[in-house]
């Protein structure tokens, strides 16, 4: 019976609306893969990159780590900003004296807990839908 190497990993966690992501940090060069797929793949756009890029660019680890990300629920906007949280609270736990100041600074260890309105009773199927008036 042959023996499974352990890969050694640093686990973090982003959310944002509808979106949770759970990240898996790599020490060394790699692909980075988001549900499987290359990251630029899942999140076209040079835009996209930028974003996903920033956590790294701004602690300077762009060479020195890589991740794999399982993403789910809400939309694109929601799973690429729950991403980038994901991996600057990983960056943190690599180096907390270091890192945190850095991303702290740039409003990247922030959760956005703006969520969407419940639909309420009465109003039509609509959040802030107001009642119709009567006519006469």
């Amino acid at each position: 019976m042959t023996k499974i190497k352990k890969i050694d990993y640093i686990f973090a966690i982003g959310r944002r609306k509808e979106s949770s992501a759970r990240i898996r940090l790599y020490r060394g060069k790699g692909e980075n893969t988001v549900n499987g797929m290359p990251a630029s793949k899942y999140f076209p756009g040079e835009l996209n990159a930028k974003v996903i890029a920033k956590p790294f660019g701004a602690t300077e680890t762009s060479d020195k780590y890589y991740f794999s990300a399982k993403v789910a629920g809400g939309g694109k906007e929601g799973q690429l900003n729950a991403l980038t949280l994901g991996i600057s609270r990983g960056l943190v736990k690599v180096a907390p004296d270091k890192n945190k100041i850095i991303l702290k600074k740039l409003n990247l260890l922030t959760r956005d807990s703006r969520e969407r309105q419940r639909r309420m009773v009465g109003k039509g199927g609509k959040a802030r839908r107001a009642k119709q008036s009567p006519k006469r």
